[in-house]
C-alpha cells in the first residue's frame, strides 16, 4: 500500500509540474487545466516543494 501511495504522489507531482510549465507558472490556469481548485493547487505545490525552476525543495536537500 505504501508503494502505491508513493506512485500516486509521484504521478500527481509530475502532473502538477507539467501543468504549471504549460501554463507559464500561472497557478490558477494550471489548476483549471487539471481540474482542481486553486487552493488545492497551492496546497500541493507546498506539499511537494515545487518551485518555478522545476526543482523541488526535497530534491535540493538530497
Amino acid at each position: 500500500m505504501v508503494l502505491l501511495k508513493k506512485e500516486i504522489e509521484a504521478y500527481e507531482k509530475e502532473t502538477i509540474m507539467t501543468a504549471l510549465k504549460e501554463c507559464g507558472w500561472v497557478q490558477s490556469a494550471a489548476a483549471r487545466q487539471i481540474g482542481i481548485s486553486e487552493r488545492t493547487m497551492r496546497y500541493k505545490i507546498k506539499k511537494y516543494g515545487i518551485e518555478k525552476g522545476g526543482v523541488s525543495t526535497s530534491e535540493k536537500q538530497q
